[in-house]
């Protein structure tokens, strides 16, 4: 095991992280507000740990995917917890195990919050809470790529470690090359949604605050109503189209922008998700209309908004969906087991994953009829190895094994069956509210402490997609 390069790259995440509370520490000092001191403990304690680790000299640049799985594992982790701090110092969550969940809950982009009382934190707070978002969205490693080439000897190990989907694919020869493609579009996108919030009649805190939480399909707003604060539909038809938009494979959005659309038109996966969201959004306004007399337009932007929200995993409300009738109630929670497509900023499962096993049963079958035939899984004119076929296949036990596991948990600490599975399902889906008490106009605070430290972990094995994680606790792993 190359220990000293699994340092030294945790040691650069760190002083990353360090940075990235520079514009926080920045509005507090502005707007003078206390929280400057809570920012400036933290961002030393993180150049303290950070630079000597990021000085440690490598005695080889041997490295296999053991180190990206590590270096993965442990930076979700050590990120999450010197990410607490500011929330922690501040007093604006005092609890470990809150402000624990908070963080993790912003780094992975999951958006389940402990907060009652978003609004009156002071603004700084509010800030890093939703820059946690933007630099769990497309991915920390990545980002590090980006701006240290000189991690490219373990580059193609750290990406696959970190990127969501099945299958990582990069859209130029170098993983540096691709990571800053990747943040590129991302910002492009990111300005764009600022403009356009702030053209709808948002400020620019609000517009910064929520497209951070838009484009990373994250969830957190500054407000305790979520986006139905503005009652705004300008905003939320914005705010629908981005969503929609980065929960799109983003390599996708790199041929866009170079003028093939092709791979877009083609793309299988695309054609599921699309197809998915307008059935969604289609039965659920119906559904609204002739049970609850919904005017239409209402019907249509509350429907499209919420479906959107939860199918991409943003978490995001206008509305309170629990109150709609059953059958749109039961379409949301549906919803919560897709997700968006891999290589975006969506969780979840993805729809390419049920893709892949719809194929392999249907291969299955086939091979049942005619047992001699060689038939292949394919995705379009692909062809997907065995190898993947099974990977999803165990994926999908470990998934909805999990979610049974934790949800058995969750309910022998006294929460009523619908809130338990809601709230492992909205954690390992990195999707945000549930049903029951932590519906969209709830939180996670009446969890107990035990049971909000379970989520904590689910929220992190949703991001990194099991794997990593099990190749992290596997004691094979850590035989040098």
């Amino acid at each position: 095991m190359n220990k000293p390069l699994i340092l030294r790259t945790l040691g650069l995440i760190l002083l990353c992280e360090a940075g990235s509370m520079l514009p926080s520490l920045g509005i507090a000092l502005y707007l003078q507000e206390t929280a400057y001191i809570a920012f400036s403990i933290s961002i030393i304690v993180l150049a303290l740990i950070g630079l000597p680790l990021s000085c440690t000299r490598l005695t080889s640049s041997d490295v296999g995917y053991r180190e990206g799985f590590i270096i993965a594992a442990a930076s979700w982790l050590l990120l999450a917890l010197f990410g607490a701090l500011p929330f922690m110092i501040s007093g604006a969550i005092p609890g470990f195990i809150d402000a624990l969940f908070e963080t993790m809950s912003g780094f992975t982009t999951t958006g389940a919050s402990v907060l009652k009382e978003i609004q009156i934190l002071p603004k700084s707070i509010l800030f890093w809470r939703s820059v946690t978002h933007w630099l769990g969205g497309m991915g920390v490693i990545v980002l590090t790529l980006a701006l240290i080439p000189s991690l490219k000897i373990a580059g193609l190990k750290l990406f696959r470690a970190e990127v969501t989907g099945p299958a990582k694919s990069k859209v130029l020869p170098r993983v540096a090359q691709t990571s800053r493609e990747l943040y590129k579009i991302y910002i492009i996108i990111t300005v764009a949604e600022i403009v356009a919030l702030k053209l709808a009649g948002l400020g620019w805190f609000d517009s910064l605050i929520h497209t951070f939480g838009t484009v990373a399909t994250g969830g957190f707003s500054n407000y305790n109503t979520s986006v139905g604060a503005f009652n705004n539909p300008a905003v939320e038809y914005i705010i629908i189209f981005f969503m929609f938009i980065c929960s799109i494979n983003f390599a996708l959005h790199f041929h866009t922008l170079q003028g093939n659309f092709r791979p877009l038109w083609k793309d299988t996966e695309t054609k599921l998700y699309l197809a998915v969201t307008l059935t969604a959004w289609l039965l659920i306004s119906i559904n609204l209309i002739t049970a609850m007399d919904y005017q239409i337009e209402m019907a249509i932007r509350q429907s499209a908004f919420q479906t959107v929200s939860i199918l991409t995993t943003t978490g995001f409300a206008t509305a309170d969906y629990t109150l709609w009738p059953t059958f749109s109630q039961g379409m949301i929670f549906l919803l919560m087991f897709i997700g968006g497509c891999a290589g975006s900023t969506a969780g979840g499962i993805k729809n390419v994953r049920y893709l892949i096993l719809v194929k392999s049963a249907s291969r299955q079958i086939s091979k049942l009829i005619h047992p001699k035939a060689v038939i292949p899984v394919r995705l379009g004119r692909d062809v997907i190895p065995d190898e993947l076929v099974e990977s999803v296949q165990s994926f999908f036990f470990l998934y909805f094994g999990l979610l049974l596991f934790c949800t058995l948990i969750i309910t022998a600490m006294g929460i009523d069956l619908l809130s338990a599975i809601s709230a492992v399902a909205a954690c390992l889906g990195n999707i945000g509210p549930g049903f029951g008490i932590v519906g969209p106009a709830s939180n996670f605070s009446a969890i107990p402490a035990a049971g909000k430290l379970l989520l904590t972990i689910c929220m992190l094995v949703g991001r990194l997609e099991i794997y990593t994680i099990l190749v992290f606790l596997s004691t094979r792993m850590w035989r040098s």
